[in-house]
């Protein structure tokens, strides 16, 4: 079994206190006994700000089993056209709900004029993808855009 994993639940680790070290520990301790765990390179360049050089990125990477597998092609296509989908969608102004993918609007409390907001860029749909591509699942709490806009791929939030 090949197991995508990503930033959110590697940053549970090496980030002190987080309150889902414990949790993330363990789903990742079990999915490295069913296989690999594999990133890409988005996640890897996220990681990048908790590290002060690439060899310690790298040594982490090695030490915990985690393997960088490159998007190729396939992936990266994939998550252009899942998040032009998300675009056309997003173009309404409303929000989604990272929990539960609920879409809504939300009105200003003082004025209620209907609130903006800005895209999701595009690295979480180049994660999501890449995973649908190069894996059998992927651990995330990040569940809204997963779940609305890869409901193609298992995604793994618990043990």
């Amino acid at each position: 079994m090949i197991t995508s994993v990503d930033t959110n639940i590697i940053l549970d680790l090496l980030i002190p206190g987080e309150p889902f070290s414990e949790s993330s520990k363990m789903l990742l301790d079990r999915h490295l006994s069913k296989g690999n765990l594999i990133i890409c390179e988005v996640v890897f360049a996220e990681l990048a700000a908790e590290f002060p050089s690439q060899e310690e990125l790298k040594s982490f990477l090695s030490d915990t089993g985690m393997q960088i597998v490159y998007s190729d092609e396939k992936s990266l296509f994939l998550a252009g056209s899942r998040w032009a989908e998300y675009a056309r969608k997003s173009a309404k102004n409303k929000f989604l709900c990272g929990g539960c993918g609920h879409v809504f609007e939300v009105p200003c409390p003082q004025c209620a004029s209907m609130l903006t907001k800005r895209l999701h860029v595009l690295a979480d749909f180049v994660i999501g993808a890449h995973a649908l591509v190069h894996a059998d699942c992927i651990l995330s709490r990040d569940l809204g855009v997963y779940r609305t806009y890869f409901n193609d791929l298992k995604v793994v939030d618990s043990i």
